[in-house]
């Protein structure tokens, strides 16, 4: 396992940057449940009568120089007198002989957003955003229904530095429709002050008696299941259905055990940290907040592997601006500027090269794990398969009945 314990002086880098995240992977059971029935078969009729040409629309990118970009808050550079002002950005403009972006931190949460867009994109509509940010398996719901366009890879040089790790995820395999913006890890948290030892694999999780009442494990079913798949030596993208079957017995065993306590977003953090549980599954950024008041706090990557999630930027149908916004995204994966937003939003970077960047100009960054985990620690990083309509409500109908959601 990876002991991720790292020193207070990075730890306080990354404080500002954790809210965004928590609120992002708690919304992620709503958003496996709360579309999962006929809503989604009525939209996914929508995109799919329609083929890519005329989802595409006119690209009038020579035209108006400009891209609209939907994004996360706190998920980018902000000038230190003007938070107003992302320095990247302006770089971006200045480099691209005027390109202006329209920059606009308006999703909070990703079924929220996906609401906001939903009827628009049903009808072949503009949203008016040349970029949004959604999350792995949001990001495979849009490619389902086919309501984001395919990317031109030529207006992409730089995607050859997508990190080998994220190059071919089950739900985009070439990525054709998405481009990761930033990355994070799900794995065991505990606090040693209560354990009074280390917590390093889920086994131990689910069925150490000294654990007992203490545990709490995830309402996000990917990350859940996903872990306890690899604990089992599963596959998370090859996995069958009765290896998910087994999984959830594992799961449900330690609930009639009495080992979980319970399944939570991210309100795990003030009890771990509080000593109230002694150990749970968590995800790495909420662990990172809790460490810079708490050193006792550790996070770990399981030997049997971790769950590494992304957040994907993809360009929803009718864009008008596909060109410009592939140009912006062809910026961000020059290591150069890579490592600069690295710096400043301190999630795992996508980008290969970046830290030899990072490196020159903030080494406890580019030293730091949970930005630039290391290759072996890569090569046990997981992303959960891409899954149909009727599979995600299959899986979310059997993971509820454990969790009693």
């Amino acid at each position: 396992m990876t002991d991720f314990n790292s020193d207070e002086a990075m730890l306080r880098a990354f404080t500002a940057r954790l809210r965004r995240r928590s609120v992002l992977r708690g919304a992620g059971l709503v958003g496996a449940a709360g579309f999962g029935g006929a809503l989604l078969a009525g939209c996914g009729t929508e995109g799919a009568s329609k083929d890519e040409a005329e989802q595409a629309g006119e690209d009038r990118s020579a035209k108006e120089r400009v891209v609209n970009f939907s994004n996360w808050p706190l998920y980018i550079d902000v000038d230190e007198k003007n938070e107003s002002k992302h320095p990247s950005l302006d770089t971006f403009q200045a480099s691209s002989g005027g390109i202006k972006v329209n920059y606009t931190e308006d999703i909070n949460d990703n079924d929220q957003f996906f609401g906001k867009i939903r009827a628009d994109l049903a009808a072949g509509n503009d949203i008016k955003r040349d970029i949004i940010v959604l999350t792995d398996w949001m990001a495979t719901r849009l490619i389902r229904l086919k309501w984001v366009q395919k990317l031109t890879h030529v207006n992409i040089p730089n995607l050859r530095n997508l990190t080998p790790a994220l190059q071919q995820v089950d739900f985009d395999k070439q990525r054709d429709y998405t481009v990761p913006w930033q990355s994070g890890v799900t794995g065991i948290a505990y606090n040693e002050k209560v354990t009074k030892k280390p917590v390093t694999t889920i086994e131990q999780l689910f069925t150490d008696r000294a654990l007992k009442g203490k545990v709490t494990a995830l309402t996000e079913m990917r990350d859940t299941m996903g872990l306890i798949l690899r604990q089992q030596g599963k596959s998370t993208v090859l996995f069958t259905e009765d290896d998910f079957d087994n999984a959830i017995d594992m799961l449900d065993k330690a609930v009639k055990d009495g080992q979980i306590r319970k399944f939570t977003g991210n309100d795990y953090a003030q009890d771990l940290a509080a000593g109230n549980i002694a150990a749970c599954l968590a995800w790495s950024g909420d662990v990172v907040q809790l460490q810079a008041d708490n050193p006792s706090i550790r996070f770990v990557v399981p030997e049997a592997g971790a769950m590494l999630w992304s957040d994907n930027a993809m360009v929803p149908n009718k864009a008008r601006h596909k060109a410009n916004a592939e140009r912006l995204l062809n910026f961000y994966y020059d290591p150069v500027n890579a490592a600069k937003l690295a710096i400043a939003v301190n999630y795992v970077c996508p980008v290969a090269g970046a830290k030899e960047e990072v490196t020159k100009i903030d080494p406890e960054v580019a030293e730091n794990p949970l930005v630039f985990p290391n290759e072996e620690t890569m090569g046990r990083l997981n992303v959960f398969k891409g899954l149909d309509e009727k599979t995600e409500r299959t899986y979310n109908d059997k993971f509820q009945k454990v969790t009693g959601a």
